[in-house]
């Protein structure tokens, strides 16, 4: 009886469900750099998170509505262990071209390949005002392969 009564404790004492913790939607900040396929690699290799490049510049209204949306959480739910890493267009505009990422428009959202560079895999664009989040977001699914 008492072997009952332990697992029953063991059972009762671990909690929660039986699922792994997702991680919410991770921005970082890359640094100001000349090797851009240097960094986005290590970060790929982490193995961790669905790594995607992000372009943006300060005075981009879809990138201010974007980021702010990520930031706020407003969207962990649907991009969960999902690791965006921020590039400004101006400040990085050499480097990322030298890394393969091109873009005629920002945001620029694109998947890297394992060393690193641009894979071919991207998006770039978004409308201003209200609409430019609910704009970016079934495109930045398709590149993730997130189901809506």
């Amino acid at each position: 009886m008492r072997r009952g009564v332990l697992a029953f404790v063991l059972i009762a004492c671990q909690g929660g469900s039986s699922e792994p913790q997702r991680r919410p939607l991770e921005l970082v900040d890359a640094p100001a750099m000349a090797d851009v396929a240097g960094y986005v690699a290590s970060q790929v290799a982490r193995g961790d998170a669905t790594v995607v490049v992000y372009v943006g510049a300060s005075w981009c209204e879809p990138c201010q509505r974007f980021h702010a949306a990520a930031a706020t959480h407003q969207l962990d739910a649907a991009f969960a262990g999902l690791r965006l890493l921020m590039f400004d267009a101006d400040r990085d505009g050499p480097a990322l071209e030298a890394a393969g990422y091109r873009s005629t428009l920002i945001p620029l959202f694109a998947l890297p390949g394992p060393a690193g560079r641009a894979s071919g895999q991207q998006f770039e664009g978004s409308i201003k005002g209200d609409g430019a989040v609910a704009e970016i977001l079934p495109h930045l699914r398709g590149l993730v392969g997130r189901a809506p």
